[in-house]
């Protein structure tokens, strides 16, 4: 029993450091951001590689989960007489929930890896030693391109997933359902307002800030060779989905 109990006090404790040392690094972080020199060359090919890669993944995903969307709550709806609000569950669906949360995921799980890959690599091939040793700093040089292209680029990815989301489940709903397209899209407009569309986008910020947090400080603190990358990279996937889920939850009931 008492093991057992020590046991659980022991993963507290490191669940608290490690809190601790992401808070830290995530001051780090911002400060550095704001200071000079601005590696603007850095920043954007990570937007590049962060955003324009992430597009062909985003849509599918957002374009497929539109579809889907449709389908199911013209199914459900049709029980009810209530064909027409098809429209307005998709619209809300994808600017409040779907879109961000969606995003986030997938740019968690193809560019948070890549980002904790690459400088996991570095780290233990001592690259980043080698940057102190010419005088660069590695957070300046390094974490902030990454945290801010992420964090940027969640944004626009966002606004693309909500935008072929909704275009997915007009499709389905109009030329494969037959549901009337003036009333599908009177009800997507007058049941969606602004704040709808700002919040998550907001939400869209927050979880692009995680994800390139979380992918630089698993990579930025890689230890053990090939086999602590690969620890690393599977360490930033799982964690930043994970807080991108409980956040969403959070900022949900923060922001409605």
């Amino acid at each position: 029993m008492m093991k057992w109990l020590e046991h659980i006090g022991e993963q507290i404790f490191s669940l608290i450091t490690e809190m601790g040392r992401v808070i830290t690094f995530l001051i780090q972080t911002l400060r550095w951001s704001v200071s000079r020199p601005f590696y603007v060359k850095n920043l954007l090919k990570q937007m590049e590689v962060i955003g324009v890669d992430s597009i062909p993944v985003v849509l599918t995903t957002a374009l497929s989960t539109g579809m889907v969307l449709a389908l199911q709550s013209y199914t459900g709806f049709k029980r009810f007489g209530a064909e027409s609000l098809i429209g307005t569950v998709v619209s809300l669906s994808m600017t409040r929930e779907l879109g961000p949360v969606l995003t986030g995921l997938m740019v968690a799980g193809r560019a948070g890896a890549a980002m904790a890959a690459e400088l996991g690599t570095m780290k233990v091939t001592e690259q980043i030693d080698a940057l102190e040793t010419l005088a660069t700093n590695p957070m300046k040089y390094l974490v902030v391109p990454r945290f801010l292209a992420s964090t940027v680029m969640m944004f626009f990815l966002t606004i693309l997933g909500m935008v072929i989301g909704i275009s997915g489940g007009y499709f389905v709903g109009v030329k494969v359902l037959g549901t009337n397209p003036v009333t599908y899209i009177n009800q997507s407009i007058n049941n969606t307002e602004v704040k709808d569309i700002w919040f998550g986008l907001i939400k869209a910020l927050v979880f692009g800030a995680v994800v390139g947090l979380i992918g630089s400080y698993k990579g930025f603190n890689t230890e053990g060779g090939a086999e602590g990358v690969g620890k690393a990279t599977t360490g930033a996937v799982v964690v930043s989905c994970m807080l991108i889920l409980i956040l969403d939850y959070f900022l949900s009931a923060l922001l409605w």
